[in-house]
């Protein structure tokens, strides 16, 4: 069986956009190159994006966290900070996004004894010309690294879990919400 070329599968891959009829993947070009979108035209909107993910670890764990007792310091605290800057550099570390002045961010993390382990949830604005949707969701990636990182030394079967895009409001596309 002959192999498909390189230029075919690009164009087999245009040919199938992921988002349904009428819709194209945006970041690439007609000849199937990557590309950073051009946001020049649009207008400069209030925009939002909340993502969240979880961090799965054993009670006893989980217990050092509560109270206090990690080696490295507070774990919580660490955490917010680290995912804090990890919005404001995602065009940094995501190749093709846009680095955008964002105006709020937001890192809520709070322990759950049912888990057990720490629901990280992030909340990020702008106004401009995209959205936030990555920002707010490489804030929790990284929060959730900085909770491994600090207590892998107790824990090593710590499992990150579950980062998902909860909600998003404003641009063309609107308001989105998991779920609905």
């Amino acid at each position: 069986m002959a192999r498909k070329s390189k230029a075919k599968t690009r164009a087999e891959t245009k040919a199938e956009p992921a988002g349904g009829p009428g819709t194209a993947l945006t970041h690439i070009d007609a000849k199937g190159d990557a590309r950073m979108v051009d946001v020049s035209a649009k207008p400069a909107t209030e925009r939002t994006a909340v993502a969240e993910g979880r961090v799965l670890m054993s009670k006893a764990t989980l217990a050092l966290i509560e109270t206090g007792q990690a080696k490295k310091g507070d774990v919580l605290a660490t955490a917010r900070i680290a995912g804090i800057m990890a919005a404001k550099r995602t065009s940094e570390l995501i190749p093709l996004c846009h680095p955008l002045a964002l105006t709020k961010v937001t890192i809520d993390i709070t322990t759950d004894r049912k888990l057990p382990g720490c629901i990280v949830r992030a909340s990020v604005k702008v106004t401009g010309p995209t959205g936030v949707e990555m920002e707010a969701l490489t804030a929790v990636s990284v929060a959730c690294l900085t909770i491994y990182d600090m207590i892998k030394a107790v824990e090593r079967g710590v499992r990150i879990e579950g980062i998902h895009l909860i909600e998003k409001i404003g641009g063309k596309s609107g308001h989105y919400r998991a779920g609905e």
